[in-house]
């Protein structure tokens, strides 16, 4: 397990951007922590980090945003990463997840899942999830651990 103090949003996002270039497609990232301890924000440097564009906003209403990298106009072959879903499993329950085609996307090796309170939906995650947790220590200090 690897564990970081950020110091302020930015530092939370860079973490996230950076961790972005590790991501090879057909990984789960699942996000815990209280409100407020950095979930989106790092997400939104891990959706900079792969390639999208912004905005970049929690689906806390909509629940699941769907999201493709911006293509490189460099790059001649076929993008291994496809799709980007970024769910927010804040008011929803295992069941409300999998009725959105959780399974069919899950499977998709050149999808990234990343999953915001995915402690509500344990019993549906894949054994193989990358879990971050969040921890607010200050206004703007942050606890990540990364297993």
């Amino acid at each position: 397990m690897k564990e970081i103090i950020t110091n302020n949003f930015e530092e939370t996002q860079k973490l996230g951007e950076d961790l972005a270039k590790t991501l090879q497609g057909g990984e789960v990232v699942c996000l815990e922590g209280d409100l407020g301890s950095g979930k989106t924000t790092f997400t939104q440097g891990l959706l900079k980090g792969l390639g999208v564009e912004g905005p970049y906003t929690s689906p806390t209403f909509l629940v699941m945003k769907e999201y493709k990298p911006h293509p490189d106009p460099l790059l001649k072959k076929e993008r291994r990463i496809m799709n980007i879903y970024h769910i927010d499993a804040y008011r929803v329950g295992p069941d409300d997840i999998l009725a959105l085609g959780w399974e069919e996307i899950i499977a998709n090796p050149k999808n990234i899942v990343i999953v915001e309170w995915s402690d509500r939906i344990q019993k549906i995650l894949p054994k193989n999830c990358m879990n971050i947790k969040f921890e607010w220590l200050d206004e703007n200090r942050r606890e990540i651990k990364i297993d």
